[in-house]
């Protein structure tokens, strides 16, 4: 598997890290410096300026080549371990395949909680992301 796959499915699930200790968890996986790009913020504990206010915390890795099954693949098995990732659910607003996906979906999580994954290629890049979304927000009515 990528580098980029093994960190996303190792600490990409995980609540309760700042920025700086989700680039050391991943850093542990994948090795200094990141072989992939990495976007994490997660406004619950530290400011997150210029976020989109529908989703309180994201993790998202890109990386060069189209590894979109193999990540779906990992991905998935991930959810299903467990404890199991949510069940699925409705996708959200403003929530939808863009060009690439293969692979999108919502999940309710405990806490009134819903976690949307979406994981595609673009521009000759895998991409894997996984936005957890503020207390109620994305439930189905």
């Amino acid at each position: 598997m990528h580098p980029a796959i093994d960190a996303f499915v190792s600490y990409c699930f995980k609540a309760g890290q700042t920025v700086a200790r989700a680039q050391i968890n991943m850093e542990r996986v994948a090795g200094a410096p990141l072989p992939f790009e990495l976007v994490f913020w997660d406004k619950s504990l530290e400011p997150a300026p210029g976020t989109p206010d529908h989703a309180e915390r994201r993790c998202e890795v890109r990386f060069h080549g189209d590894h979109a099954q193999a990540a779906m693949s990992a991905v998935q098995a991930k959810m299903a371990t467990p404890p199991i990732f949510g069940v699925a659910i409705p996708l959200p607003q403003p929530y939808g395949p863009e060009p690439g996906t293969v692979y999108i979906q919502a999940r309710e999580l405990l806490l009134e909680r819903v976690a949307v994954v979406h994981i595609g290629t673009q521009d000759n890049q895998t991409f894997i992301a996984v936005d957890r979304l503020p207390a109620g927000m994305g439930l189905p009515e």
